[in-house]
């Protein structure tokens, strides 16, 4: 089963934990199936058209989906899946 990394923010959308075991499959029927199990966490990560919002960042086997197959990526049984919040900063 693929894990997905939960950051620390939307640890509390899923009880305080840091990865959750999901099914294999493309990150679109990943991101459905982290909503079932954890309600509200599909709409951090989706926008309106259920698209990656711009301020959420996800890999794959260390790629940015977003230079992948985007929501239609592949996810294999021994892959892990890192959510990771955009950081803006600077002075």
């Amino acid at each position: 089963m693929p894990t997905v990394r939960i950051p620390t923010p939307l640890r509390k959308l899923t009880d305080g934990q840091g990865e959750v075991d999901v099914e294999s499959g493309d990150l679109r029927a990943i991101v459905t199936e982290l909503e079932e199990l954890h309600p509200g966490i599909g709409d951090r990560l989706l926008d309106d058209n259920g698209e990656l919002r711009r301020f959420v960042n996800v890999f794959v086997r260390d790629e940015d989906v977003r230079f992948l197959q985007g929501l239609d990526t592949k996810v294999e049984s021994s892959d892990t899946v890192s959510i990771v919040p955009a950081v803006a900063g600077g002075s």
